[in-house]
This record gives structure tokens, sequence and C-alpha cells, in this order.
């Protein structure tokens, strides 16, 4: 699909960071300033729902899904992790892993909620800094999958 903003690989300045690209695959810690560590897991080719791929690319996706927030729980702590697979603003298979602490701007609504609240600076300081090892604990959680 030519207009799928997921379809493209490169990320726009300030969107980012790849983190792993597979065959099939890759994954990107979003540039969140009041969710640091929002995690997204992305199939590459243009497909829309889970049930459109086979059974193993199925089992596939979701073992980075399930690969992705074991890292981020080791690394990060959060309270929860919230998983979701929406695809109704874009219609692209593509998994949120997102870490989410009770004092996160959100909390208890959905990332995408209105702000509940606002997050204690030192807190916010605090995850952008534990973020940064995500990358690598990312990586070698995947490569333990093989």
């Amino acid at each position: 699909m030519s207009n799928c903003i997921l379809c493209t690989e490169e990320l726009k300045p300030g969107e980012g960071e790849l983190i792993w690209r597979g065959d099939d695959c890759r994954v990107i810690l979003v540039n969140d300033p009041d969710l640091p560590g929002f995690c997204r897991v992305i199939w590459n080719r243009h497909v829309s729902e889970m049930t459109d791929l086979t059974y193993g690319e199925r089992e596939h996706v979701m073992a980075l899904v399930f690969a992705v927030e074991e890292a981020i729980r080791h690394v990060m702590h959060p309270d929860k992790v919230n998983l979701a697979a929406l695809g109704n603003m874009v219609p692209h298979i593509h998994w949120h892993v997102i870490p989410r602490f009770k004092d996160d701007a959100f909390f208890p609504g959905s990332a995408w909620s209105a702000r509940a609240q606002e997050t204690p600076q030192a807190s916010l300081e605090n995850r952008k800094m534990l973020a940064q090892a995500l990358p690598e604990a990312i990586r070698s959680a995947i490569s333990q999958m093989h």
C-alpha cells in the first residue's frame, strides 16, 4: 500500500530509533517524551490483520512482542506493560509495547487517553536514563529466541 506510513522503513527525524530488523519484522524505540521505553514491533510487509499471516508468522511476531516486553520489564521495572494492536488509524500489523507507571501522564487510562496527571520530572528523567539500555536488552532478548 503506497500511502501506508509503516510500509516505509525510514523514520522521520525525532520519530524514534530502529533497534532491530529481521526479514519479517522490525522493532522501533518510539521517541515519546511522556512514555520512555515505548516500543513498536512492526510487520515489514503491508498486512492488515493477524489472521492474514500464516500460523508460523503469527508465532514469530508474537515471540518478538514477548521478547520486547521481557526486555522492558527487566530494564525498566514498570508497574504494568500494555500490549496493543489496534490498527484503526494505520491498518498495518504493528504491536505497541508500552511500559506503564502509576505516575505516568495517562495512568490508569491508555497511552492514547487524555492526560490524567503530570509525571514528576525526576521519574521521567530516571525512565529516560533506563530506556537508554533498552536497545541492547531487546537485541539480546531477540537473539535468545533462536
